[in-house]
């Protein structure tokens, strides 16, 4: 076979029966080679590289197996780096497919050439350049399993075109398989129970890690052992679901009243996939005072990195939680579980925004009404994110797309287009702002080639509402190009990309017109009109503590 051969039969070898992409020069070879695989793997073609690789981003995220995208060398794989970096920060199985110059040519500044290889280094887990027809499938079926084998995340094969054309004898292998890094010591575990065991307010703080490691039911059969709460990190929405009794919704910065205050009140944390970023700690010092900290993860650079922990478990989530729980004994916290029970009823914990108005928590809400428990909800980045992680009641794994780590305007698009691929075209919703949406928009054309069932909810509050509020609150309410200014229709824009778009003004007409879009089968915009100077709150500012907290009162 030649390389382009080599490459889509390794592809399907692996499992892979879809992928994301865009054509061109120095990966024509390989395109060449996908129209005639096409019965066996479907490609998807994006509007612009980045989409393609946020749509292999979400896919890998809804369905937790491996996204691929393929791009062209030059530009086509420059496109690639925010989408590549937003899976790094977020440990997302991604294989990104490049080509390259042929080998001759590498170095002398050949057209569309860049060495995509040291671009991408500290954004990946691994990257390869290769050189060798000999050891192309090889290091394709390498790729696979570094990119799933203990924390998962994106790796770059960059491939020139003249290793596309040669020709080697290709052989099948088995599909690639992963070390889930279970070998934590007994000693471990039941040093961790002893620590458990004498606490008073212990509290379960889960994250992204408990998604990957599908170890839900593990945190639930824990909380309910030991009589504990359970905080999240954004990127651990969906763990459990938002409606178990234990549960007190997301942490952190923009967190949720009960999750931040519980979590500063207790004396033992159980951190289980989290890595403790500056926006879920706040002020280290203050946060880590009077308590133990048990630090759960598949990742030992993870431990000690941000927080030091009292005691580690290293090992694959699901793992360590099943030894964890079989050394257990059920305990019993009264009175933790009463003062849990009253800071979680109070009025600090369940203020609602202005219904005067067409409000983001109306907006939410209504959402999570109309829709079935297994919608996929997507985010781009911003004020819209924290309302979608504060008000929407997840139910099922793997339901939340969102960018975590970097912070990713733009992902949204994208992602939802791969997410609702992936999840068997089922229904799914998007909430953006207008400025994230503007970034990627085009994709919505990817959306309706391909008859996808997307709901684009814009926040529309004509600003850049995340960096306003910190103006507002921070730097005396100099609004330095956060006010957009900007004459988008998005009615018309959508009708003009081939989807149905619908306007709102109030909660009235918003409950109407999401009706009119859930009965259709195509991509929509719904344009959700909403205050400019509507906030994210709780806040805790940078480097602040529990006691900086800024709720929501009357003004």
């Amino acid at each position: 076979m030649n390389g382009a051969e080599i490459i889509v039969n390794t592809l399907i070898e692996q499992g892979v029966d879809c992928v994301f992409g865009y054509p061109g020069g120095y990966v024509i070879k390989i395109y060449d080679e996908l129209y005639k695989a096409s019965p066996k793997i479907k490609h998807y073609l994006s509007c612009h590289e980045q989409g393609a690789t946020h749509a292999a981003d979400g896919y890998a995220r809804a369905t937790g197996k491996t996204g691929v995208v393929i791009a062209t060398s030059g530009p086509g794989a420059t496109n690639l780096v925010t989408g590549i970096a937003t899976a790094y920060l977020d440990s997302t199985p991604l294989v990104a497919i490049t080509g390259n110059v042929a080998i001759p040519q590498i170095g002398r500044d050949s057209f569309q050439e860049v060495d995509i290889f040291g671009v991408t280094m500290p954004i990946t887990k691994h990257n390869f350049l290769v050189k060798d027809i000999s050891k192309l499938a090889d290091t394709l079926r390498t790729a696979f399993q570094i990119a799933n084998e203990g924390r998962p995340g994106p790796v770059l094969i960059d491939i020139p075109k003249d290793i596309q054309t040669m020709e080697y004898d290709f052989e099948e292998k088995a599909k690639y398989t992963t070390d889930r890094n279970t070998e934590v010591s007994d000693t471990a575990i039941a040093n961790a129970a002893e620590i458990i065991k004498h606490a008073k307010k212990p509290f379960l703080y889960i994250g992204g890690g408990v998604v990957a490691s599908d170890a839900g039911k593990e945190i639930m059969e824990f909380a309910e052992m030991i009589d504990a709460p359970i905080g999240s990190t954004m990127m651990g929405l969906t763990s459990v679901p938002n409606t178990l009794p234990h549960f007190l919704g997301m942490t952190g910065m923009h967190g949720r009243f009960a999750a931040t205050k519980m979590m500063y009140a207790a004396d033992v944390i159980v951190a289980i996939g989290v890595r403790f970023s500056d926006r879920a700690t706040g002020n280290i010092e203050a946060y880590t005072r009077g308590r133990k900290i048990i630090h759960i993860d598949i990742d030992p650079a993870e431990v000690g990195k941000n927080i030091q922990a009292y005691a580690s478990l290293i090992g694959d989530v699901k793992s360590v939680m099943k030894k964890l729980i079989a050394v257990t004994a059920k305990q019993s916290r009264p009175e933790w579980v009463k003062e849990v029970a009253d800071i979680k009823a109070s009025k600090h914990n369940n203020i609602k925004m202005s219904d005067a108005r067409l409000n983001p928590q109306y907006i939410i809400e209504e959402v999570n009404r109309q829709v079935a428990d297994d919608t996929l909800i997507v985010t781009d980045v911003g004020q819209h994110q924290m309302w979608a992680s504060q008000y929407y009641n997840f139910s099922k794994p793997r339901t939340f797309l969102t960018s975590g780590g970097l912070g990713t305007m733009g992902f949204g698009m994208g992602a939802s287009i791969g997410g609702c691929i992936g999840a068997d075209r089922r229904r799914t919703v998007l909430f953006t702002g207008d400025g994230s949406f503007h970034m990627n928009f085009n994709e919505m054309a990817t959306a309706v080639s391909n008859e996808l069932p997307i709901i684009v909810v814009v926040f529309n509050n004509n600003v850049l509402g995340m960096v306003r509020q910190w103006q507002t609150l921070f730097y005396e309410k100099r609004y330095s190009n956060t006010t957009l200014n900007r004459k988008t229709n998005f009615v018309d824009l959508a009708k003009a990309l081939g989807a149905e778009g619908f306007r709102a003004n109030s909660c009235e007409e918003f409950k109407e017109v999401f009706e009119k879009a859930l009965a259709l089968s195509t991509p929509v915009i719904i344009d959700a009109a909403i205050y400019n100077d509507e906030t994210v709150l709780p806040m805790i500012a940078p480097g602040g503590t529990v006691e900086d907290i800024i709720i929501r009162g009357e003004d």
